[in-house]
């Protein structure tokens, strides 16, 4: 049962390593760490490895779990056994399956820890705002996608902002009396993200 437990952690461990570059953005928010949100970004062409070794490892864990004892593993079997301690339990192992495959699919859900930070248009001349295309390096995923438009938002005078990780842009919608291109910029790069310039159309 100890293999079990060995392969159950390691299980953990490929789903957190698949799920790193997706979400040391929202601990960066969450701490205020920002400047840290693209670290792991790296680990991105990767995933896919590690969500493949994660499901290999927890369906052996569970074939170890299911698997029907032998006659010898019965004969051997102490009555310590009917008591198993609760890592070695099913249950423990449906719980670690459920955390690796949470983690696993957090891109997909990662926008509900985002707060909503758009701002109010009511008494403001929106016939006046900016748009600037941005083409942004690092970006791996939605919650990338949700960390460079959050960074953009916090700007005074910004009203809209949105980033795509698939083609690398980010489109922000903002006062030029309020605000300006450089302080929008700033905020980005400050994320970890960096503004490679504009988008050329």
């Amino acid at each position: 049962m100890k293999t079990t437990n060995k392969f159950a952690g390691a299980g953990v461990l490929t789903a957190i390593a698949a799920s790193l570059c997706c979400i040391t953005p929202l601990l960066a928010l969450v701490s205020g760490a920002s400047g840290v949100a693209s670290t792991f970004s790296w680990i991105e062409p990767f995933r896919p490895y590690l969500i493949g070794i994660t499901v290999l490892v927890l369906v052996f864990a569970w074939y170890q779990k299911l698997k029907p004892r032998t006659a010898d593993e019965i004969q051997c079997a102490c009555e310590v056994d009917e008591n198993p301690p609760f890592m070695q339990t099913k249950k423990f192992l449906g719980i670690v399956t459920m955390f690796a495959f949470l983690m696993m699919v957090f891109p997909y859900y990662s926008s509900v820890f985002y707060p909503d930070n758009q701002k109010e248009l009511a008494g403001v001349d929106a016939t006046k705002f900016i748009t600037i295309d941005l083409k942004i390096e690092g970006m791996t995923c939605e919650s990338c996608n949700l960390h460079v438009a959050h960074a953009a938002q916090e700007v005074d005078g910004v009203f809209g902002a949105e980033a795509d990780f698939k083609t690398g842009n980010a489109k922000v919608k903002f006062d030029p009396s309020k605000t300006s291109e450089d302080k929008i910029v700033q905020s980005i790069n400050a994320t970890g993200y960096k503004v490679a310039g504009k988008v050329v159309k």
